[in-house]
C-alpha cells in the first residue's frame, strides 16, 4: 500500500509518498512529472516513515544538513538505481556534474565512457527529489539544468545548503526551463 502526506515548505507545498519499506516519493506541488508513478490506489495517512521524512524536511529547510536519512525505496531501473546511489553520495552544499558522474559510473562499470545524457534522464526521473538531492547536479559549463521542480526552486534549494551559486547560470533555452 502506498501512503501519502502534504508537506508545508517555505518553497511551496511537497506531496510525500511511502509504502511499508520506505519513502518512494517527494515532489513539488504542480512540478514537471509530479506524482507520475504513484499508485492510483493510496491512503492519505500519517506513518513512521513519513514522518521521519517529515522531519528531515524540518531540519534541512532550517538551513541545516540532517544527520539521518529516513528509509528510502526509489524505484527505477539498475542503470537509475546506480545514478541515485551516486547522487546521494554529493556532500551537503557542494555540486557536482552530469559528466563526472557519468565518469564515476562508467569507471565502476569498466567502460572507457558512458553517456552524460543518459544520467541526465536518470537524474531527471529521480521521484524522491530534495534527498536524493538531484538539485546538486549541474552542467559541465556551470549551467543550472534539468530541475523537475523548477530552476528558481533548485537555485533556493542550494542557496540553503550555502553552496557558492556565483558561478552558475541559467541556460536561455533548453530543457531546464
Amino acid at each position: 500500500m502506498t501512503f501519502i502526506q502534504h508537506y508545508d515548505s517555505p518553497l511551496g507545498g511537497i506531496l510525500l509518498a511511502a509504502d511499508e519499506i520506505g519513502l518512494t516519493g517527494l515532489w513539488f506541488d504542480g512540478q514537471k512529472y509530479f506524482a507520475r508513478d504513484l499508485p492510483a490506489e493510496r491512503i492519505d495517512r500519517d506513518t513512521p516513515i513519513l514522518s521521519e521524512a517529515r522531519h528531515w524536511l524540518d531540519v534541512y529547510f532550517t538551513g541545516k544538513e540532517p544527520d539521518f536519512l529516513p528509509p528510502l525505496h526509489p524505484m527505477g531501473s539498475a542503470f537509475c538505481q546506480s545514478v541515485w546511489e551516486i547522487l546521494l553520495r554529493i556532500p551537503y552544499g557542494q555540486t557536482t556534474t552530469y559528466g563526472e558522474i557519468a565518469r564515476q559510473l562508467a569507471e565502476k562499470k569498466g567502460l572507457h565512457q558512458m553517456s552524460a545524457q543518459a544520467v541526465g534522464g536518470a537524474v531527471g526521473h529521480n521521484e524522491i527529489s530534495i534527498i536524493i538531492p538531484c538539485h546538486r547536479v549541474v552542467g559541465t559549463n556551470g549551467s543550472l539544468t534539468g530541475y523537475a521542480g523548477g530552476i528558481d526552486r533548485k537555485v533556493k534549494l542550494l542557496e540553503l545548503e550555502h553552496t557558492d551559486v556565483s558561478g552558475f547560470f541559467v541556460p536561455k533555452k533548453g530543457t531546464a526551463l
